[in-house]
């Protein structure tokens, strides 16, 4: 089985950065997708980021040019860099793996327990 684990979320101000990581331990094959979804107070969860299994980054539009996915495969950890934040982007993070897609949480194979941001104007 497959276990992630997120930390960094924090409270911070508009215009502030926080840097999210995940890592990952078990079955996560180089050919899994990973990526970044977040869930804000009665919202959908809805995907933000996610990382190909060729290495290829996707971005929701809201946070593109803000946010950037990265992974370090050494460490077994993803990363989520925010930038420019905005109380919009309050919610809880979940990192997530996928053997076949991650862009469509219905196909999630793993899913983190979350870390919370919140963002104050």
């Amino acid at each position: 089985q497959g276990q992630l684990v997120e930390s960094g979320g924090a409270s911070v101000q508009a215009g502030g950065s926080l840097r999210l990581s995940c890592a990952f331990s078990g079955i996560f094959y180089s050919s899994y997708c990973m990526g970044w979804f977040r869930q804000g107070p009665g919202k959908e969860r809805e995907g933000v980021a996610r990382i190909d299994n060729d290495g290829t980054p996707t971005y929701e539009d809201s946070v593109q040019g803000r946010f950037t996915i990265s992974k370090d495969n050494t460490k077994n950890i993803l990363y989520l860099q925010m930038n420019s934040l905005e109380p919009e982007d309050t919610a809880m993070y979940y990192c997530a793996a996928a053997r076949w897609t991650c862009a469509d949480r219905d196909y999630i194979n793993y899913w983190g327990q979350g870390t919370q941001v919140t963002v104050s104007s």
